[in-house]
């Protein structure tokens, strides 16, 4: 049975790229990923002003569908989703941003320039589960996947046949998202309520039919190429 589910999953992924609207109500959507390392003695007032801007990304910015503020030890992250290039750029030279340059050198190891700015991944968006309940949402994860020497298209179209299957057989994940950053860099972007719902995520059909494909698309194949590459936070703030 789970033989004949990956060569269904299989068989999907080869026909993604015909994929209609309906099926990504994202499409045409870009997103960023900015993972800042805190300065010492800094984790907690990062925090604080990364939790502080959520109300002010609301009021500001209509473009930005979607933001979360995220925290994994001393590394705080912020995770947006863009309704198009126009808004993106609005982002980033918006109200949060403008703070964010002026505070960078005291709370963000390398200040704006090293700390920020160098870590800011783009990406257009792929494939979604449209956001559901996150008002419960905790906690998040984000990988970070590089294609095999020649399967950037082949690991495109897996991921955009992904989202629909997340979306009909993954209740406990709130949002999900397939991005590629550029022709061989792509990444997985979720969303959970609890641990339970990742590890019902991780135990799911997309994740076994990665799993089953990632020896083939993935540079560094499943363990160091997925797996090494995951990054869970708990989640601090959204809009």
């Amino acid at each position: 049975m789970k033989s004949q589910i990956l060569q269904t999953l299989a068989a999907l992924a080869l026909i993604a790229t015909s994929a209609t609207a309906q099926d990504n109500p994202m499409e045409n959507h870009t997103a960023s990923y900015i993972a800042m390392p805190a300065a010492e003695g800094q984790s907690e007032a990062f925090a604080e002003f990364l939790a502080g801007a959520a109300p002010i990304v609301r009021d500001t910015e209509p473009g930005t569908v979607l933001w979360f503020a995220l925290q994994a030890n001393d590394t705080l992250a912020i995770f947006d989703i863009f309704a198009d290039e126009e808004a993106r750029n609005a982002h980033f030279s918006g109200a949060v941003a403008a703070a964010l340059n002026q505070n960078a050198d005291t709370l963000v190891d390398g200040g704006w320039d090293e700390g920020v700015v160098a870590n800011i991944n783009n990406s257009d968006v792929l494939s979604v589960k449209a956001p559901v309940d996150l008002s419960t949402a905790t906690t998040a994860t984000y990988i970070k996947l590089e294609a095999a020497p020649g399967k950037g298209p082949e690991l495109a179209a897996l991921l955009t046949a992904a989202g629909p299957i997340v979306a009909d057989t993954e209740p406990e994940t709130l949002f999900w998202a397939a991005l590629q950053i550029d022709e061989t860099n792509f990444a997985i972007f979720d969303i959970f309520a609890d641990n339970s719902g990742r590890e019902a995520h991780f135990a799911g059909q997309v994740a076994g039919l990665l799993n089953e494909r990632a020896a083939e698309l993935v540079a560094g194949g499943w363990d160091d190429g997925v797996v090494a590459n995951i990054h869970n936070f708990d989640i601090l703030a959204a809009k």
